[in-house]
């Protein structure tokens, strides 16, 4: 998955991610990719820092357990947005091994290289997730909304 910074024609800057580069030029040239502010499609790649992982190809994804004022936030999302959450749910699901809340012990094993290198996520409070930060170990949070299906 790449995490690009998009901005629209009228400026409203926003997150988006998508499988490849080309994934992203397909689906802005079809008129798939919208600014959640203003429903518009001219859309283009922001200006963006490299996210380098220090030992691993792929980055660790912490998934802390929402609390209970998040998940009625949740249910507020719009549509578009709720639905773009769900298909990265989905694609972290099907493409990454699920570790728990074993999540900062496993990220720091892999990149230590004492465990493979391979996509990961979890749960991890958020002391750990600032020790994974202070040794250098890069992990992403996101939003973890209710599957589509459920």
């Amino acid at each position: 998955m790449i995490h690009y910074n998009l901005v629209c024609s009228h400026a409203h800057e926003f997150d988006g991610w998508f499988a490849s580069s080309s994934g992203f030029d397909q689906q802005a040239a079809a008129g798939l990719v919208a600014c959640p502010a203003c429903g518009d499609t001219g859309i283009m790649r922001g200006l963006m820092a490299p996210s380098v992982p220090r030992k691993a190809n792929s980055m660790p994804v912490a998934q802390p357990a929402p609390p209970p004022a998040a998940k009625a936030a949740a249910e507020n999302v719009p549509d578009q947005v709720r639905v773009a959450l769900q298909r990265l749910r989905a694609e972290v699901e099907a493409h990454c091994d699920y570790v728990g809340d074993q999540f900062a012990d496993e990220a720091r094993r892999i990149h230590n290289g004492e465990s493979e290198t391979r996509g990961i996520y979890g749960e991890t409070t958020p002391e750990e997730a600032e020790s994974l930060a202070e040794d250098g170990i890069a992990i992403a949070k996101i939003p973890w909304v209710p599957r589509a299906d459920s």
